[in-house]
């Protein structure tokens, strides 16, 4: 009898674990090419002649025909339609064109090229985007930003199908095994994505003897080569486990057009949905910009050429240390004796301090921002335990709302005070950019798990659909804004390290301050309705 009981990939942790890390990896390379010119900001302003506005704009292009085209909804039909393995290797595929079209767009190659010429004279109009407002290019935009703006709304409708395909492969894989905690590495990893391109993007630009923002997208393309690599192993190892089982893939509910006036109609989507897009776009379009803002409001002196901290291995060395920050960190959640994970926690504490005093020797605003994931990987599997066990989801919302507006109000008023400080203002900076990251793992712990209390079951699928694509409209829209108010109360200014970022850092902490005021409307709505969101997820 035991014979007949066949065991498949997905009995063996080892091989549910390679999965994981498979399709991990694929997310951590595309979070890197996220934010591949974010930490390079002034360089493009001084080498591709890319004002604020210019910037921003092709930031905020990531998400334009996710949101205007409405990919992201085609996004979900094609996983639903074609299966997990089948669009993983998609997504990574568009994610790889798009990083090429970004590559050459800023590439030497690009400049001169009748391509340009081409770039420069077309697109300087679109019909309806302009009357509307909300047109990816505008007449004055550099050639090369135009382009890159194409390349990233290419990998953006990559990115996006990623994001929803790694989150169903979880489910497949780990389902009714550890899928919390799959949920949660696979998130850490993600971020930590962002720490290593606020490392390694100026690492790449400024080695050698001749600056050269090219190698760093190009960094960022190989990246992506890889990404598209481990999807195809994926794939194999995913088709076998089907012909092991000789089930069809599992696929998510199609959104569906009916459900769109129910859900509409229902209070507890909009709230939800307004938090979501809220918050988000107070965080992922600061960073595009926050190293850069810290080259502003910092008196950072670099190192002597000569010095031991100017060498480019120290960066290597800096990047091990944050992977044992983040490592040790993470593990010390799920150590069951005491002495262990005491010794991880120190262990992660004492390579912070390490990572933090290279990071203040080293002068530079891209290492000193990289600490922003690493207090969020540490404590986001404490905030989703508590919140399984012990309950206050509502009350994490607002804490972490509160959270966010003290630390852009700080870095907004308190920072440029401390300017002159060689050791007083980096300390700040270190505090707050901590604090951030930690208010970043507050509010996705407490409102994703939310939302199935505050949305019909039988719409849930569509609700995120919709969820997702308003967030979108917010991550589309602010890092424009920001470049366009950056511009707009710094006339003048040709310093890329010499913006006043006091207006930018107010509208972020306005949007910390609205979605403040829709966490105690939820919790009103909680208590008049008793939904439930301060109860445990888990009824012990």
């Amino acid at each position: 009898m035991s014979q007949a009981i066949q065991k498949t990939l997905r009995d063996s942790a080892a091989m549910r674990w390679t999965a994981l890390l498979l399709l991990a990896l694929a997310m951590f390379c595309s979070y890197i090419f996220m934010d591949i010119l974010s930490p390079i900001k002034d360089l493009m302003q001084e080498t591709r002649g890319w004002d604020s506005t210019a910037f921003g704009t092709m930031q905020g292009s990531e998400v334009f025909l996710n949101v205007f085209a409405f990919f992201l909804i085609f996004a979900g039909i094609i996983l639903d339609k074609m299966g997990v393995r089948f669009t993983a290797v998609l997504s990574a595929a568009v994610m790889l064109i798009g990083a090429c079209i970004k590559w050459y767009a800023v590439s030497e190659t690009f400049m001169g090229s009748s391509l340009e010429a081409w770039f420069t004279e077309n697109l300087n109009y679109i019909p309806l985007f302009d009357e509307l407002g909300v047109s990816p290019f505008y007449e004055g935009m550099p050639a090369s930003a135009k382009f890159a703006a194409c390349g990233f709304m290419i990998f953006g409708c990559g990115c996006e199908m990623a994001g929803i395909t790694v989150s169903r492969g979880i489910v497949k894989w780990f389902k009714g095994r550890e899928m919390a905690l799959a949920m949660g590495s696979e998130m850490a990893l993600a971020r930590l994505g962002v720490a290593t391109c606020m490392i390694f993007s100026p690492f790449f630009a400024r080695l050698g003897s001749q600056v050269s923002v090219t190698r760093s997208v190009a960094f960022g393309v190989v990246l992506m080569c890889i990404a598209l690599i481990m999807t195809i192993v994926y794939f194999f190892m995913d088709q076998k486990l089907d012909a092991q089982t000789g089930e069809a893939e599992e696929k998510d509910d199609p959104f569906k057009v009916a459900d769109i006036g129910k859900i509409l109609s229902d209070s507890g989507f909009w709230i939800v949905a307004l938090l979501c897009v809220l918050y988000y776009s107070a965080i992922f379009p600061f960073q595009k910009y926050a190293v850069n803002m810290l080259q502003c409001n910092l008196s950072l002196t670099p190192p002597a050429a000569d010095s031991f901290w100017a060498q480019p291995d120290v960066t290597i060395v800096q990047y091990i240390i944050m992977l044992i920050v983040a490592a040790a960190g993470f593990a010390s959640n799920f150590q069951k004796k005491a002495n262990m994970k005491h010794s991880l926690l120190a262990l992660s504490i004492a390579a912070l301090i390490t990572y933090c005093y290279m990071g203040y020797m080293r002068q530079s605003a891209e290492s000193i921002f990289a600490v922003f994931p690493l207090l969020a990987v540490l404590i986001t599997p404490i905030l989703g335990s508590y919140v399984d066990h012990k309950g206050k989801a509502a009350s994490m919302l607002v804490l972490g709302s509160l959270l966010l507006i003290a630390c852009h109000l700080t870095f907004a008023f308190i920072l440029p005070l401390f300017k002159g400080s060689a050791v007083g203002g980096i300390v700040i900076a270190y505090v707050t950019i901590l604090i951030l990251g930690a208010s970043f793992s507050l509010v996705p712990a407490s409102l994703w798990p939310s939302v199935p209390k505050l949305v019909d079951a039988k719409v849930i699928g569509s609700a995120y659909a919709l969820i997702f694509w308003i967030q979108n409209i917010g991550l589309w829209l602010f890092p424009l804004l920001i470049g366009k108010v950056l511009d707009k109360t710094n006339p003048g200014v040709t310093d890329p390290t010499q913006f006043d970022y006091t207006a930018p850092l107010v509208m972020l902490a306005c949007l910390g301050v609205a979605a403040l005021i829709l966490g105690f409307v939820l919790k009103a709505i909680d208590r008049k309705k008793a939904l439930g969101l301060e109860l445990p997820n888990i009824k012990e």
